[in-house]
Formats: C-alpha cells, sequence, structure tokens
C-alpha cells in the first residue's frame, strides 16, 4: 500500500520535470528549509506563468499533518492533471488563464518521510523538544489563537511559540508577500468533510455564505464522480475550536479559507479508495481555482440589503440594493436545503432588476435564497450575500406542527454500557452504529404528540437529525443508517438495550444512507412517502384511541465491522448536555396536516328568473325568451349558518341544480353559473352585474338532456371569494347565463323550485382554522446583563396566543421567523442570547403564533456596542451580518 504513494523526493522530482517541460505553465521554488533541511517546494501553476503573482490565486497546502498523505499525493496527480488536460479542458483554461495556483504538496516534509519510513501514523514534524520528545503539531503553531501547551509528547503539542517552526514560518512569509491569494485549500484526511474557517465567537462573518457556498459547489463536482457526499461543517463555537491553525490564519488575512478532509483513514487502500479520492477532488479543485478571480479586487461588489419584502402560500418576494451606476446583473439562487449549491440546477433567475418574486413555491416548505451581482462585461462574480432563509405560509386548510423530544427522550443505546444506557438521554449526542469500545448502538428519539389533534389528517411528515462528527466511519463504503417507527406498546422501557434491538418495527423510512452519503455538518432529513404516510396516520389513530400520543424511531447502523476494523459509527446531535449545540439542533419531526371536514348544505333563500321585461319570484329558469333574449336565473344564498368567518376555511365547495325539462333544438345552448355582486334584482342590475368568478364550467343542453342533476365545483378562487363576502356578511348570489351560437328564441331550462326534494343546493366543505395572525408583541427590549444579552417583550393578550418566537440575524432584520437562528419559542416574555457576541452588532426580531401557526409581523431591534436601536427608528444602511448554524468536531 505505501509504495504506491510518492516519497517526498520522487514528489520533487516529477514537479522540477513538469516545470522543465512546461515552463510557460509552471514556476518552482524553494520557500524554506525544515528542521532536518529538507526545502518545503512550492508551485506556481498558471498560464503565461510569468505573470502569475498578478492574478487572483488560491492557495493549496497538503500534508501538514505527517500522516495525512492524501495532500501530497492529490497535488501531484492535480499538477499532472492540468498538465495533460489544459490545453482542450475549457473550464481548466479559463481558470488558468484568469487565476493562478500556488501549490505546496507537501508543508511537513520531514514528518512525512517519517510516516513513510517508521511510524505510518506520526502526525507532527521532527523538531527536538530537547526533552528525549520530537515534533510540534504544524497547524497548532499558527498565530490564530495560539495556546501554549507544556506536554510536549501530545499529538497536537503547539510549539513553543507562534511560528517557532520553519515550515509555518516559510508559508507565512509567502503568503504575506502575496495579497492576491483570495482562496486557501488545505488539503487534509479524514472525514470526508468541508471545514470552513471561524473566527472564534459564535457569530458568523460577512464570508458565511461564501464558504459554505464554495464548499457546496465543490461538492457537487464531487458527487458527479463518485455520490460521494462530503459534510459541510463550520465550528462548534464557542469552546473546543481548534486554536493555531493555517485555516484561521489565512481567513485572518481576508482569504475564504477551507479545509478539506478527504476519505475515511489516514493511509487508504490505494487502489480502490485513494484513487477514488483524487478523481473527484480534481473536479472540485479546478471548480475552486475558478472562483478565485470572484473574491478578488476585481469582483463586482457584494449586493447589499437582501431580504425578504413579502411571503405568501406559494410565492416570496425579494428585494435587494446595489449601486445605479454600475453594469451588472444579478443571479438568483434558490434551494430547499441549508448548505446546497448555487450553479445552474438551482439557478432560478438573473435580473437586471433590484426585486425578484418567485411563483410556483410549495406550501408550507423551508427555502434557501442566495444573490450574487455578475459584471456584465467581464462575467467576474461578486461575492454572496448572506443567505436568506424562510418558509412559506401554509395553505389555508393546513396546519403544522414541530416537535423536539424532550431531554430524557432521545439518546442511544450502547450493546456494552447496558448498565449506563439511561445516562446516555438527554447528554450531548447519539452514537449510532458500531465501534469495538461501545458495541452496537442504537439511537432512540421519542416524540410526545399530545398536541396533535385526534382528528388531524397528515399530508406531510419528516425527521431532521443533525450529524455533527462522521470521522468514526472508518470504512469507505460500508454500512447504512436507517430509522424504524417501532411499536410503542412492544416496549416499556426505552432505556433497556435488548428491548430496543428487539422491539417490533411497524414499518421503516423509505431510505438509507449509504456510509459514503452520511455527512456531517449538513442535516439529514427523511421525508415520509405516501404509503409511510399512511402507515404513520394509521399507526397515530391507534394511538389516539387507546390513549397515547408517543411516536417511537429507533435509528439503526451497520451491525458487523470488517477484519481489521474498529469503528463505523456516527455521531448525531441532541442538542442537550454541555456538548450539545443547543435548541436548533434537536432531532425534530415535522408534519403539515389537516383537519376533519364539515359539511354544510345550504338552500336558497330566494330564486328569481329575470326577463327584460319582468322579474318571476320562486322560479328558476334560464334561456332565451321569445324575442332570442336573454332570460337569467338568479339565486341567493345566505351566509349565516356558517360558522365565524375569522375561523372558518371553505375547503370544498359546489351548486347542486336540477333541472325538471330538457330542450328539444339542435342549436348549441350552453349554461354557465356566475358568482356575482348584485345590487338590484332586475333586468339592468343583472346585466350590469360585477363578476366574480364563473363557477365550475358550462354545460350544454345535450348534457342537460343526458343527466338531470349537474355539479358545479368552485375552483380556489372562487372559495375565496365566499370567504370574502361571509367575512362582509354578505349573501352568496349566482347567475344562470344562457350562451348560444346562433340565435335561439322560446328555448328555458326549469329549475327545481324551492322547496322541492330536487331544489338547488350549495354545499360547502369547512374546517376550523384561524385565517390571521395575532398581534405583534410589544415593548420588545435588549440589556446586557453579565455578558448575556437579555432580551424581553410583551406578549399579546388573546385566548388564541400559543407563543413567541425569537430569531437572531446578524445582516438584516429577520423578516421570517426561520431567517435566522432561533433562540426561543414558548409562552414567556424574555429569554437569554447566550452565544451572542456582546460586542458585535446584530439583529433581533420577535413574532407571535396561533396554534396554526400563523406568525405576525415581526417586532425588530438592532443592537450594537451595547446600543439598542428599535427598528422604527433605525436607518437601513447600518451595517449588518448574519448566523450560521454549523459546529465543528473534526481532527484537521
Amino acid at each position: 500500500m505505501k509504495i504506491q504513494y510518492a516519497s517526498y523526493q520522487e514528489t520533487l522530482s516529477f514537479l522540477q520535470q513538469a516545470m522543465s517541460e512546461h515552463p510557460h505553465l509552471i514556476r518552482l521554488q524553494s520557500i524554506g528549509d525544515t528542521w532536518e533541511k529538507r526545502p518545503i517546494m512550492l508551485a506556481t501553476v498558471s498560464l503565461d506563468v510569468a505573470y502569475a503573482d498578478q492574478k487572483p490565486a488560491l492557495l493549496y497546502t497538503g500534508t501538514i499533518h505527517a500522516r495525512e498523505w492524501i495532500g501530497n499525493e492529490l497535488a501531484i496527480k492535480f499538477v499532472k492533471y492540468i498538465i495533460e488536460n489544459y490545453r482542450f479542458n475549457p473550464k481548466l483554461m479559463n481558470a488558468l488563464t484568469r487565476n493562478t495556483l500556488y501549490i505546496v504538496p507537501c508543508l511537513n516534509p520531514d514528518g512525512f518521510e517519517y510516516s513513510r519510513n517508521h511510524f505510518s501514523f506520526w502526525r507532527k514534524n521532527r523538531r527536538d523538544n530537547g526533552d528525549g520528545t520530537f515534533g510540534v503539531d504544524l497547524n497548532r503553531n499558527f498565530d490564530s489563537n495560539f495556546r501554549k501547551n507544556p506536554d510536549t509528547n501530545s499529538n497536537t503539542y503547539p510549539g513553543p511559540a507562534p511560528f517557532s517552526e520553519p515550515e509555518t514560518q516559510a508559508i507565512k512569509a509567502f503568503v504575506e508577500l502575496h495579497p492576491n491569494i483570495t482562496v486557501s485549500l488545505d488539503y487534509h484526511s479524514q472525514g470526508n468533510v468541508f471545514f470552513p474557517a471561524h473566527k472564534f465567537n459564535h457569530e458568523v462573518e460577512i464570508e458565511g455564505t461564501d464558504l459554505n457556498v464554495l464548499c457546496a459547489n465543490m461538492n457537487a463536482e464531487i458527487k458527479k464522480v463518485t455520490g460521494r457526499q462530503y459534510g459541510i461543517h463550520r465550528g462548534k463555537p464557542p469552546a473546543n475550536l481548534i486554536r493555531g491553525s493555517g485555516r484561521e490564519y489565512y481567513y485572518a488575512k481576508g482569504i475564504l479559507a477551507v479545509v478539506v478532509e478527504v476519505g475515511t483513514q489516514n493511509i487508504p487502500d490505494y487502489m480502490q479508495n485513494m484513487a477514488q479520492s483524487v478523481a473527484e477532488n480534481i473536479p472540485a479543485l479546478i471548480y475552486a481555482l475558478g472562483e478565485a478571480i470572484n473574491y478578488s479586487s476585481l469582483a463586482p461588489k457584494r449586493v447589499e440589503g437582501f431580504t425578504i419584502s413579502s411571503i405568501a402560500m406559494h410565492s416570496v418576494s425579494l428585494e435587494w440594493r446595489y449601486q445605479a451606476n454600475v453594469d451588472v446583473y444579478f443571479e438568483i439562487y434558490r434551494s430547499e436545503r441549508n448548505k446546497n449549491t448555487c450553479n445552474e440546477q438551482t439557478l432560478v433567475a438573473i435580473t437586471k432588476s433590484t426585486f425578484f418574486t418567485d411563483v410556483q413555491l410549495k406550501s408550507g416548505q423551508h427555502y434557501f435564497y442566495n444573490i450574487r451581482a455578475v459584471d456584465k462585461v467581464t462575467k467576474i462574480k461578486s461575492p454572496f450575500s448572506p443567505e436568506i432563509r424562510l418558509k412559506t405560509q401554509l395553505a389555508n386548510d393546513e396546519f403544522s406542527l414541530t416537535v423536539f423530544a424532550s431531554k430524557t427522550d432521545v439518546g442511544y443505546l450502547g450493546e456494552n454500557y447496558t448498565a449506563k444506557n439511561k445516562e446516555h438521554f438527554g447528554y450531548n449526542s447519539m452514537f449510532i452504529g458500531v465501534n469495538i469500545k461501545r458495541g452496537i448502538c442504537y439511537g432512540l428519539v421519542r416524540f410526545d404528540l399530545t398536541q396533535l389533534p385526534s382528528n388531524a389528517a397528515l399530508r406531510s411528515a419528516s425527521f431532521s437529525l443533525y450529524p455533527m462528527n462522521r470521522v468514526g466511519a472508518k470504512v469507505e463504503k460500508y454500512g447504512h443508517w436507517s430509522i424504524d417507527i417501532i411499536d410503542n406498546d412492544a416496549l416499556d422501557d426505552i432505556y433497556d438495550y435488548q428491548k430496543v434491538k428487539n422491539a417490533k418495527s411497524l414499518f421503516s423510512l423509505g431510505y438509507t444512507i449509504e456510509s459514503d452519503k452520511m455527512t456531517q455538518g449538513i442535516w439529514s432529513k427523511w421525508r415520509f412517502n405516501g404509503v409511510e404516510r399512511t402507515g404513520l396516520q394509521a399507526y397515530l389513530n391507534r394511538q389516539k384511541q387507546s390513549g397515547k400520543s408517543w411516536l417511537i424511531l429507533r435509528l439503526k447502523g451497520p451491525t458487523t465491522l470488517p477484519l481489521g476494523s474498529d469503528s463505523q459509527m456516527m455521531q448525531f446531535d441532541i442538542g442537550y448536555g454541555p456538548f450539545g449545540s443547543g435548541l436548533h439542533y434537536r432531532p425534530s419531526l415535522e408534519l403539515i396536516y389537516t383537519k376533519s371536514e364539515q359539511m354544510l348544505t345550504l338552500v336558497p333563500e330566494v330564486l328569481h328568473t329575470i326577463y327584460p321585461e319582468h322579474v318571476v319570484a320562486n322560479k328558476l329558469a334560464s334561456g332565451f325568451d321569445e324575442h332570442g333574449l336573454i332570460v337569467y336565473g338568479q339565486m341567493a344564498f345566505s351566509s349565516q349558518s356558517l360558522p365565524a368567518p375569522d375561523t372558518t376555511v371553505i375547503t370544498q365547495a359546489y351548486l347542486q341544480l336540477n333541472n325538471s325539462n330538457k330542450l328539444t333544438t339542435n342549436k348549441d345552448i350552453r349554461f354557465t353559473i356566475e358568482l356575482v355582486e348584485l345590487n338590484d334584482v332586475n333586468y339592468v342590475s343583472v346585466k350590469q352585474r360585477e363578476k366574480i368568478e364563473y363557477i365550475g364550467y358550462e354545460i350544454s343542453h345535450e348534457q342537460l338532456a343526458d343527466k338531470n342533476s349537474q355539479h358545479f365545483i368552485f375552483d380556489s378562487y372562487s372559495r375565496q371569494a365566499l370567504e370574502r363576502l361571509h367575512s362582509e356578511n354578505k349573501p352568496f348570489y349566482f347567475i344562470i347565463r344562457a350562451t348560444a351560437a346562433s340565435k335561439a328564441n322560446n328555448l328555458l331550462i326549469d329549475w327545481y323550485p324551492a322547496g322541492h326534494a330536487l331544489q338547488a343546493k350549495l354545499v360547502i366543505h369547512t374546517i376550523s382554522r384561524r385565517k390571521y395572525p395575532l398581534a405583534t408583541p410589544t415593548d420588545f427590549t435588549l440589556t446586557n446583563e453579565a455578558k448575556q444579552l437579555k432580551l424581553s417583550w410583551k406578549n399579546p393578550d388573546h385566548a388564541d396566543f400559543v407563543g413567541t418566537f425569537v430569531v437572531r440575524n446578524r445582516f438584516h432584520p429577520p423578516k421570517s421567523p426561520f431567517d435566522g437562528v432561533k433562540l426561543y419559542a414558548g409562552k414567556d416574555e424574555y429569554t437569554y442570547d447566550r452565544f451572542g457576541h456582546e460586542h458585535i452588532a446584530k439583529y433581533y426580531s420577535v413574532f407571535s403564533y396561533d396554534d396554526v401557526p400563523n406568525y405576525s409581523a415581526p417586532t425588530s431591534l438592532y443592537y450594537s456596542n451595547n446600543q439598542v436601536i428599535s427598528m422604527d427608528e433605525l436607518n437601513d444602511d447600518l451595517p449588518s451580518e448574519i448566523e450560521d448554524e454549523d459546529m465543528f468536531l473534526g481532527d484537521d
């Protein structure tokens, strides 16, 4: 296995030969010497390399940790690919024409050779520490929050001082002399995950979206090759962040910096796994190289003020600001999940305008929007604006319920920890899969669905879980993770390993996630398909009948290990415990449902047949008189018998009419029904009527002859019109009107009169649901108490009040409860932002909600430098930033 990997000397020989054969493309230099006097070689790759330092650049660094050979190997293969393909690969040609690649295959030559020849899993460099120990962890030796550690024997010993090592001194000097570097990628192993940079707090900077999109688009290139998906995981601030790393040093210099953890082993099987890792990462590197120019001084400025204008059931309106005299257009991207790509597959609009309405959206659906400006001439793109996150309004007949498991109802059970399994609930995270230490482990999440009405009819269901660490899944493409719905009646103790293991499965959710698709840092969502949703509905109905309300999910992973492997284990956040990441990382079940309908049958209060010269009461006919003039039928139904308009949703409506005669004619006579506004019952008023909408479709006299009973079904617009008329306490007026292709005389259809068993009927199906939001919370204030930001407000006083929803967003006032980080939801009138940095400006919004939930308009404020400004007073030009939802658990 090892001999297939290039040695450091073989790497240098390859680069030297490449430069000698392609002097216009490649330049080679030493940027310093190691303790053992090996040169630290850096290759500059660009078309017309003499001008390379004048172009925006990507910095590639590899194998800063000695045992992580992927960095060196990928560098060699990438340079080789460039040499062999740049002449005819247009993407690569364009990237090398506009950008420069600085590539350091191995930043730790001494440690790398020591790992190759003596101790495979050696991590550090080969500094003589003078006490019998050797080595400094070079990725803890930068000055980015350097932390001293006296334990020189530690694998992560950071050295006596920042930049004490010749390797870190060398890359520091190079970076400082090359301000054209805009993107840096530091290649490590293991974990199949991108780790974007951070700034050691719980607040994301303006580049947070840029970093996520860069990783997501690289991920898309990886997926094209092998189908594998890498995670995107930013760190778990403010504690447990890696200190002294190169990534944060580069980021502090204004460079978009990312660590890329490749593979699931430090030194994998070369032919099977290493070759795949190389093949999938080369297209991703080409993409990243092409992006360097978009973060340079040549790029257009970032779009400002990107925010939500309005949200409806099936549409969203967005707006933004941009300098008027700059010749750019805007690309808008939409996704249904966070940390997704911004590419041709998600591009939904190209516009010159500063506003956009996205239509044909799904109701009650989460959406994520991104925008960047594009120079019309050069096609250079700007950095991204902070991402907008929202949820469309529910359909008129829908309700939504998001349930989180309580602390005692979420955890894992380990085969080798049966006496301690109860302690695994509500504490830090779930381990699911198998390893030598814990044995086989199952996750368990129990949801209390007491809040779900007994007459709820499910429209959709999904379960969300946050994978926080996949480093323990050490075998490529081995095993899968799945979810069972298990029978609550067959499980009397959720903390008993054997009972959970053997519990009867009612059904499994429709797909499993294979190991190479199981990412960290990106939410995993299991959506119930139609069959599963029906099964869930039936199970919940049985539970309700027996007075129970539990839904139990069992999470399973691999249960065996291949020879020589010690772990195939995924770690998931549960949002509890000292290392859980809080409220918005808890596993959740999201349900959208409607309720059982009530049916009302209305009969007309009045009927009229309206002739040109007179009106006949209590008779309903329509057609043509002896002169060929239209005779109108008119019906009026009272809305008084309907329930209260503010809480009544009409889900279905139709008119049922029965005709008592037939027409004998060869003319094409058709009849339509209109819902109208009517001032008076006379021929002139009817001819001047205000039409609201046609009901159903026209019917011909032949259809009336064929079938006496006809149904005229209301469309969605007509149902809304009925609701409006109901809210205005107006009757429902209908006109029956005849049309003919040619002049017709003495042709009348008689409809049964009032009181007859076959008289006209208006059938309306309704559900009870609040249609309008509650009042907005008032008196929203913020105070700084012992370095914690306390938010207070006054809830609306209303019987339908369920709670308030508090959100933080650094870039703009949240206009949706989902556009930022959720801090609180409940009935209290205060909460604390325990992770918000007291010296960083940010926006807060508070929303009230009912049981639908309908969310009120927000009350918002701006916080900066201990000053709190109400949004009513706030100037739109104040600076702003946004929060991101990420954590860290890795080994970079």
